[in-house]
């Protein structure tokens, strides 16, 4: 497997970047594709203990980069020898299985679907987080790739969810609920009314499992394996749930700081602790998918360290060998809005 990185992408880019990426070759054998600024690279390999590429690992020269101030929609364009453009090309003509970058989400996106292409037939791609719940894992599909959607859109979304859950995941028979304000069918605006209505007639086909609208308190205890919405509505859930995990933590650690007892206390449990903070750090999944592009694209958050970089390999890795794109691609008319109610 061969994994492309923009070692430009990101807040601590190349360093921390390019210290991952060797981190996941020496793991797990990843042959990697460092596109970047050639003499930067070279530098953060020195900087990270290695005096030489080792074998499997190589550099290709882009000299611009993509900055987050840089119009989303028109970068990967303007800056044509960018390590975020000649990444994404290098994907589309086979030069490897994947593409991992953590710079600007925009770009990337707008780059992946001009570039490398969505499959034949989506209409939008959607970023598809895997976030923890009570009861294990979810895919949060989209997370804000799309703030304003039709419901055909979301349909997709959640056939895009459902088989990702079940090639990536292995989850047999995923859950598809539809995130509202309420469980009623009735509820919500009309997005959500019309949504709920194609979701309802492609799980009485048998084509997805779906059990009906989640409201966010009952989603993170559980109740479903794929949550469908809109982009903007997720971006907010996402945040939220990653500001209340910082929350939680800190005040996990001012309770068991405060006295003497408590810190004996914190002593005893500390392999449950670090088992919470594991679950509730977002570096430990390293990286996004963009669903609904034609090849692998996977987008880690700006502020990745070293490690996030080494988890988010990994999950492209996954994503590349899971045969998910492959189902898309075979079941694509049931994603159309006529094909939802079996016509």
């Amino acid at each position: 497997m061969k994994i492309i990185v923009d070692a430009m992408g990101g807040d601590n880019a190349p360093g921390a970047i390019v210290q991952g990426a060797l981190e996941a070759h020496k793991a797990y054998g990843s042959d990697i594709i460092l596109v970047g600024r050639t003499a930067e690279i070279l530098r953060a390999v020195e900087a990270g203990g290695e005096k030489n590429l080792p074998a499997g690992v190589e550099i290709r020269d882009a000299e611009e980069v993509v900055e987050i101030s840089d119009d989303p929609a028109t970068a990967f364009k303007r800056k044509k020898n960018s390590s975020l453009t000649i990444g994404l090309q290098l994907l589309r003509d086979g030069g490897g299985d994947a593409f991992l970058s953590a710079g600007s989400t925009g770009a990337l996106l707008a780059g992946a679907t001009l570039v490398v292409k969505r499959i034949r037939g989506i209409r939008r791609a959607a970023m598809g987080p895997v976030i923890p719940t009570a009861e294990g894992r979810a895919i949060l599909c989209d997370c804000g790739a799309n703030a304003e959607c039709t419901p055909e859109y979301l349909l997709q979304f959640a056939y895009l969810g459902n088989y990702y859950s079940k090639r990536v995941l292995g989850v047999e028979s995923p859950r598809v609920a539809l995130l509202n304000i309420g469980a009623e069918a009735e509820k919500g605006d009309p997005l959500r009314q019309e949504t709920y209505a194609l979701l309802t007639a492609a799980g009485e086909a048998g084509r997805i499992r779906f059990v009906g609208n989640l409201e966010a308190s009952e989603a993170m205890l559980g109740g479903a394996d794929v949550l469908v919405t809109d982009g903007f509505t997720g971006n907010i859930m996402l945040k939220s749930l990653e500001g209340t995990s910082k929350f939680l933590l800190k005040e996990l650690k001012k309770m068991f700081l405060s006295s003497t007892k408590t810190k004996l206390a914190a002593g005893m449990i500390k392999g449950n602790l670090a088992e919470m903070k594991k679950l509730l750090d977002p570096s430990e999944v390293g990286g996004t998918a963009f669903l609904g592009i034609s090849k692998p694209v996977i987008k880690a958050h700006g502020s990745s360290d070293a490690r996030a970089i080494c988890n988010a390999i990994l999950r492209a890795e996954e994503y590349a060998a899971s045969g998910f794109i492959a189902d898309i691609q075979e079941h694509i008319e049931l994603m159309k809005v006529s094909g939802a109610a079996g016509e």
